[in-house]
């Protein structure tokens, strides 16, 4: 599970900048090769100090290696845009022929017991081994060790480097539109060259933890004939997760222990392989799931037209239904009215509720009629009524000022014209 946690996610980083890294495989080999020649030269027996720095150093010296293989197809991609695929395609190849070529004289470290040939020691021979901190007591008989708590914390540096640093937004961004991002100031180049760096690394981490297994060994010189399937299998477990770097671990988990049932199931009378074709259908449907998501509103008005014509349908239906219930409706209600003759009874009863009505509808017509005073003043300006609201009545007391205010000079002048008269009748006198 470790190895396939760790090729899963160096699928999913280039695959969120807008690469497909096929070049696991080799990367996987290259770190293997790396790191098992450090642990296997180095004899740490009975010193678990030195044992557990050897395999630091092992691990470290094997991720080193598996990013400057990452980065031939990344540059070759970013500075003269030769497509990623056919390059990690060589030099898986190229890595798979290094590890045949260099243990292959290597005598010191090939394992020649019960007649075994092209094997390597293990690790457990050296005292160099990934330690195991009681995991492997946990099931019976299984490879665990520290290493899955190793593929967990790199699956949560992952998902933080990707959703909260700026160096995740820009690799992100240059996977959706590169020519968008390049134009925003990123670094295309840059980004490029990061993402299969570190994608190579992580594959590189997972050849490391899985061969520097105390109980696991490496047959190196089948390497070059097939290339190990957990590069291939990445693929699948990231594409399952949605390239999501903790859904990885979950994806892997699945795949791994379908595989492990497959195996199995020959001691049961069935093809093993039948655990191949669970997975590929699996894989298959969660692709489905995203293509239905793409396509989900076209499909949604495609439904919603079918139910509308159903509608209509029902509609057209029960407007046929009606429209013959209402035509057999008034030969039911004419024939009591000929046979029997209670009409007056009801016509009485009707009778009652018209005369409360008219009662009810006459008091309004006097609420109605009530506002016709104030009209009064309009016709006859001489007489101001007495219901003749405050504005009217300052209206018609400014009027009256005016008109006093005109006839008072004219009386003014009389009496000064009768003063003078009465001054000159004095005066003549």
């Amino acid at each position: 599970t470790v190895p396939l946690i760790f090729t899963g996610l160096s699928v999913a980083i280039a695959y969120k900048t807008g690469l497909f890294n096929i070049g696991a495989p080799g990367q996987f080999l290259l770190g293997t090769m790396l790191s098992l020649e450090i642990a296997l030269n180095i004899d740490s027996t009975g010193n678990p100090v030195q044992g557990f720095f050897v395999w630091l150093l092992a691990l470290v010296v094997g991720m080193i290696g598996g990013i400057l293989w990452g980065l031939i197809p990344g540059a070759l991609k970013a500075y003269f845009g030769i497509n990623e695929v056919i390059i990690c395609i060589m030099t898986n190849w190229i890595a798979a022929n290094m590890v045949s070529w260099v243990f292959k004289d290597q005598t010191n470290i090939i394992n020649t017991a019960s007649g075994k040939s092209g094997y390597l020691i293990t690790t457990g021979v050296t005292g160099n081994g990934t330690p195991t901190i009681g995991l492997d007591t946990i099931t019976s008989g299984s490879y665990l060790d520290f290493g899955i708590v190793v593929a967990i914390l790199f699956a949560v540096l992952i998902w933080f480097l990707l959703n909260k640093t700026t160096l995740g937004y820009s690799m992100k961004a240059c996977g959706l539109n590169k020519g968008a991002a390049k134009y925003a100031g990123i670094n295309d180049k840059f980004n490029i060259m990061m993402s299969m760096g570190i994608a190579g690394g992580l594959a590189a981490i997972g050849g490391v933890l899985y061969y520097l297994n105390p109980r696991i060994e490496l047959q190196f010189q089948a390497s070059y004939s097939a290339l190990p399937s957990y590069g291939f299998d990445g693929i699948s477990a990231a594409f399952l997760a949605n390239c999501n770097p903790v859904g990885v671990i979950f994806a892997a988990l699945l795949i791994r222990y379908l595989s492990a049932a497959g195996a199995n199931l020959s001691t049961a009378g069935y093809n093993k392989y039948f655990a191949d074709i669970i997975i590929a259908v699996i894989i298959y449907f969660a692709g489905f799931t995203k293509l239905i998501q793409m396509q989900f509103p076209k499909i949604a008005a495609f439904f919603k037209n079918l139910l509308g014509k159903f509608q209509k349908k029902e509609m057209v239906r029960e407007g046929a239904t009606e429209g013959a219930s209402t035509q057999a409706l008034p030969e039911v209600s004419e024939k009591p009215a000929e046979e029997g003759k209670a009409e007056p009874v009801k016509e009485g009863k009707k009778e009652e509720p018209v005369g409360e009505m008219k009662k009810e509808e006459a008091l309004p017509a006097k609420k109605e009629e009530a506002p016709a005073t104030p009209e009064v003043p309009h016709e006859k300006k001489e007489e101001p009524a007495a219901s003749v609201q405050k504005k009217p009545v300052k209206k018609a007391a400014s009027a009256a000022k005016k008109t006093a205010s005109k006839k008072t000079p004219s009386k003014a002048k009389k009496a000064s014209s009768d003063k003078t008269k009465t001054d000159k009748k004095g005066g003549k006198e």
